[in-house]
């Protein structure tokens, strides 16, 4: 299973910008931890951090084919983005949006998300560990939809032998 993490705008800039807010981890720290549980549940994973909104449509466009599920903080394009959001919804992989604050508890333009209604889940407000909690259930969510295709070739072997 691929696995592909896209991080949006400023978010190469945690562990120095705001940490009453973002707190003082750094990506490559948690993407150093997002590939330690990875690696330990087989699966393989792929980082892109950009903060140009286009760059971030074609990345989630490149999934398509390639990849089994995304895990995406678009950070301030959620509250804006209808190009990433159309992007995430074309490609039709099982996505999981990420925020590190609680975005529902801050500025009221915050408030407003483009993205979420195209993702299978979002995890917010739980800081860094937001993402190990999105790998946790985007594990579940791949083996369900393994499950789901083992149970349809079952059904068509007993079909066929009828």
């Amino acid at each position: 299973m691929k696995l592909v993490v896209i991080q949006g705008p400023n978010l190469n800039m945690l562990g120095i910008r705001e940490q009453q807010i973002y707190g003082p981890m750094k990506l490559e720290q948690i993407h150093a931890q997002m590939k330690e549980f990875a690696n330990q549940n087989g699966m393989e994973i792929e980082f892109f951090q950009s903060n140009l909104e286009g760059e971030i449509v074609d990345k989630v466009q490149e999934c398509y084919g390639d990849a089994d599920g995304i895990i995406i903080n678009a950070a301030a394009y959620t509250h804006t983005s209808i190009a990433i959001r159309d992007a995430i919804s074309a490609v039709n992989l099982p996505t999981i949006e990420v925020h590190i604050s609680n975005i529902h508890r801050r500025e009221e333009f915050r408030k407003e998300n483009m993205i979420a209604p195209v993702c299978t889940s979002s995890v917010v407000g739980f800081g860094p560990f937001g993402y190990h909690l999105a790998m946790v259930g985007m594990l579940q969510i791949m083996n369900e939809i393994k499950a789901a295709h083992e149970m349809q070739k079952q059904q068509q072997v007993a079909q066929s032998a009828e």
